[in-house]
């Protein structure tokens, strides 16, 4: 039988942890790497007044550890319910970004 409870993963960015999210299955979790609105989304943010992805650094979709589970359901706890949307937890410090 297979589990198609979401599960949590994790985009890198290079070798650099950005966002936690949920998905189906590891392919699922995977497409997301070439998700236009995505690449879009992370060239445009900074973290330190570091772009997060300059547009060439490898993004690669893994399972999530236990650390960036735990934060990706306390943004998603805190999060409006809404039906259908994509959480994305980010790991880094998003600058212009208020603590929520």
């Amino acid at each position: 039988m297979v589990d198609l409870q979401p599960r949590c993963f994790t985009l890198d960015v290079g070798d650099k942890a950005i966002l936690a999210f949920e998905a189906r299955s590891l392919r699922e979790a995977r497409e997301l790497c070439h998700e236009q609105w995505l690449r879009e989304d992370i060239a445009r943010l900074s973290s330190n007044d570091t772009p997060i992805w300059d547009g060439s650094a490898r993004l690669r979709t893994r399972y999530a550890t236990e650390p960036e589970i735990a934060r990706y359901r306390a943004v998603s706890r805190n999060g409006e319910p809404s039906s259908g949307d994509l959480v994305l937890a980010y790991l880094v410090e998003l600058d212009g970004v208020g603590a929520g």
